[in-house]
């Protein structure tokens, strides 16, 4: 089974991309995730950019990268983090450009929204879910996950030092792989 991890943050050691790096370590033998990096190289969405949908063309490379790396996983695995109460532009358009495909239809996907807030950005998480059921994606009960004060959970180099978050992610990455 193939992962693609998806951070909605752009900074350089994000916790959200640090989490996606500890999750890959707690996947069972033969499970791998790999974590895009190029959401920063989609320009912003609209259909008349969208050129392989509306007349059959090729589409942009970034896009076509992007859609790619999609379609040759076999599930998605989204940590964001929230910014002024709903997920980073940056993860929405690139959403956004998957709206015209298929290819997140029944998609397995898990999700987490990680903050150094203690609310663990409950509104990011209330604002990306209506857009992956948009998407038709496929979110198993237990495929979604908040954490509150993430900083104070995981040391700067992405190890899980809180108990508690660390069994969370591992019955996260379980029931991803049980699909």
């Amino acid at each position: 089974m193939t992962i693609l991890g998806i951070s909605g943050s752009l900074r350089q050691g994000s916790t959200n991309a640090l989490l996606l790096r500890a999750v890959a370590g707690l996947l069972p033998k033969g499970v791998t995730i790999t974590v895009f990096d190029g959401l920063d190289d989609l320009p912003h969405f609209s259909p008349e950019r969208d050129a392989d949908h509306e007349n059959g063309t090729a589409p942009l490379p970034s896009v076509a990268r992007w859609r790619t790396a999609i379609d040759e996983a076999d599930a998605l695995l989204i940590s964001t983090p929230e910014y002024a109460f709903g997920i980073p532009g940056v993860l929405k358009n690139a959403l956004d450009w998957t709206v015209s495909t298929v290819l997140m239809d029944q998609k397995l996907v898990g999700v987490v929204s990680a903050s150094p807030g203690y609310e663990g950005g409950q509104k990011a998480m209330a604002s990306l879910l209506p857009t992956l059921t948009a998407l038709n994606t496929r979110i198993p009960d237990g495929c979604s996950l908040v954490i509150s004060s993430v900083r104070k959970k995981m040391d700067a180099s992405g190890h899980i030092t809180d108990e508690a978050t660390n069994e969370a992610l591992i019955k996260l990455a379980v029931r991803i792989v049980k699909g």
